[in-house]
């Protein structure tokens, strides 16, 4: 593409009825909907790049993707974008912004963090109604101040193998940064993690690691013990993609930031 704009969008989706994010043949996944709107608007469209692959089931409200469109188309359809993208996407996904930036600007390696919000239930009824495909049912009460209180010694850079699922050629080393829970104004137990960066299914075996120190299974000593395995931990349950959201991507605002934190990001961390 000759003359093409960087666009920055941002979207949101309810995946409980995609197969995830990322493109699979046959399937109906949360990139395949956003492509095909695009493309009927732009034609022609290159470099579509997410800040992070959800998995089936996983929620976005701050979801981030860049994409490279003809020049002037965008400067065609700048101003109703939005409002076309919405006669297009089917309902349960929606591009909430859209803005030119530099060619620096990569969506994934660019990101400072990613926060993610992962709720809970643990009510003698179970989850209402309406919060079914965004709150996870566990059978057993919780004592989400000792779950908090355990967490927090999994903050820092470690290599979280014990919760990762290892994919080949890949780093489990990360920063977690924030691992904090605690109930909202309906008793629900929510999670919020952030970290640079999550390997395959870690927020979610962080989130079955607390909840077996909150129910009572397991010790704060358990969990801590996680970062030093050198291997997956078989013990740790992975709970259901439908509690998990993930609510935000951070970048700095200023384009030489942008490229100092691909070059760091794009670096193999080892112990």
């Amino acid at each position: 593409m000759e003359d093409a704009t960087r666009l920055r969008l941002g979207v949101a989706y309810d995946g409980a009825e995609f197969n995830g994010w990322a493109l699979q043949p046959g399937l109906r996944t949360v990139a395949s909907e956003v492509i095909r709107a695009l493309e009927l608007l732009f034609r022609e469209i290159s470099d579509f790049t997410v800040a992070g692959r959800t998995d089936a089931g996983v929620h976005a409200s701050g979801q981030v993707v860049h994409v490279d469109v003809p020049t002037a188309k965008w400067e065609k359809h700048k101003d109703r974008l939005l409002w076309r993208l919405r006669g297009i996407l089917p309902p349960d996904v929606r591009v909430t912004s859209a803005e030119a930036v530099d060619p620096a600007f990569n969506a994934r390696f660019a990101a400072q963090w990613r926060r993610y919000r992962y709720r809970v239930a643990d009510a003698t009824w179970g989850v209402h109604p309406l919060r079914r495909l965004d709150t996870l049912a566990w059978p057993r009460p919780l004592d989400v101040e000792r779950m908090h209180a355990a967490c927090q010694a999994l903050l820092g850079e470690h290599d979280f193998v014990g919760l990762c699922k290892q994919r080949e050629g890949a780093t489990t080393i990360r920063e977690l940064q924030q691992y904090d829970w605690a109930r909202d104004e309906d008793g629900i137990a929510v999670a919020t993690v952030r970290a640079d960066a999550f390997c395959h299914s870690m927020v979610r075996s962080l989130v079955g690691a607390a909840l077996a120190v909150g129910d009572g299974r397991r010790d704060e000593a358990w969990l801590a013990a996680t970062l030093t395995l050198g291997e997956r931990a078989n013990d740790v349950h992975v709970v259901g993609p439908h509690g998990l959201t993930l609510m935000e991507v951070s970048y700095s605002d200023d384009p030489e930031d942008w490229r100092s934190r691909i070059d760091l990001t794009r670096r193999v961390r080892t112990r």
